[in-house]
């Protein structure tokens, strides 16, 4: 697991702009990356590119009409002049929905540009999955670079627990479990992809968090419950 600090360059753009479209990032963040996408062609040939790939997504999901006071706290959000700030000028929203919906609600937002990135192999195994479980207030979106052989997971919620840590796993099919490592809950996290792990890492492959004793499970196999999990889908 690393910081941000720990990749940098093109590589730590390809991340934001993934979470960009997806709607991940913190509004100083989205903020910042709107108005460098504004004259930089290359991050808005990223932006083209997520946005066709995410955009496929959508295709397994009817489309709901909104509910009606849905507008007025949009018209509250575009128009803060003529009104107080409220709700939707926070992330309160996402934290409310599950993964899942959070992220194909973004995706289904505006995505009519589906042009590829002219350097498409450069992504062809990206991934995306949406951990959560019935029960648990642990909601993370976690996306798979290629590029880079990480996993960036981004907490749509969740709290730390005093004397535990939560810790990620990747479940390739029948297969037992291997830990990728003690996670924070509060914080974005990019978690390296071992060889071994990676060596069966894709479509299908599930990642799961579990809540364990302090610093990990001792003998690499799950104890502790498991409060989020998430199938990859390839993107």
């Amino acid at each position: 697991m690393s910081d941000d600090s720990d990749i940098t360059g093109h590589n730590e753009d390809e991340f934001l702009v993934a979470e960009y479209a997806l709607g991940l990032l913190k509004p100083d963040e989205y903020a910042a990356l709107g108005a460098r996408l504004l004259t930089d062609r290359a991050l808005q040939a990223d932006l083209r590119f997520w946005r066709g790939r995410l955009a496929s997504l959508d295709g397994q999901f009817a489309e709901t009409p909104a509910p009606a006071a849905v507008w007025s706290k949009l018209e509250r959000r575009l128009f803060p002049a003529t009104a107080k700030a409220g709700f939707w000028d926070s992330l309160a929203l996402w934290r409310g929905l599950s993964a899942a919906a959070a992220a194909i609600a973004v995706i289904a937002i505006g995505v009519n540009i589906v042009t590829p990135r002219p350097d498409a192999n450069a992504f062809a195994a990206q991934l995306v999955a949406a951990l959560n479980a019935e029960g648990s207030n642990v909601q993370v979106v976690a996306l798979y670079n290629a590029t880079t052989g990480q996993v960036r997971l981004t907490a749509l919620s969740g709290d730390a627990v005093p004397d535990k840590d939560y810790e990620l796993w990747a479940i390739e099919g029948s297969n037992a479990p291997k830990s990728m490592g003690v996670i924070s809950i509060s914080s974005r996290n990019d978690v390296k992809v071992a060889p071994d792990v990676l060596a069966g890492f894709g479509p299908g492959t599930v990642l799961a968090i579990t809540l364990e004793r302090k610093g990990g499970s001792p003998t690499g196999a799950p104890q502790g419950p498991i409060v989020a999990k998430g199938a990859a889908t390839q993107i």
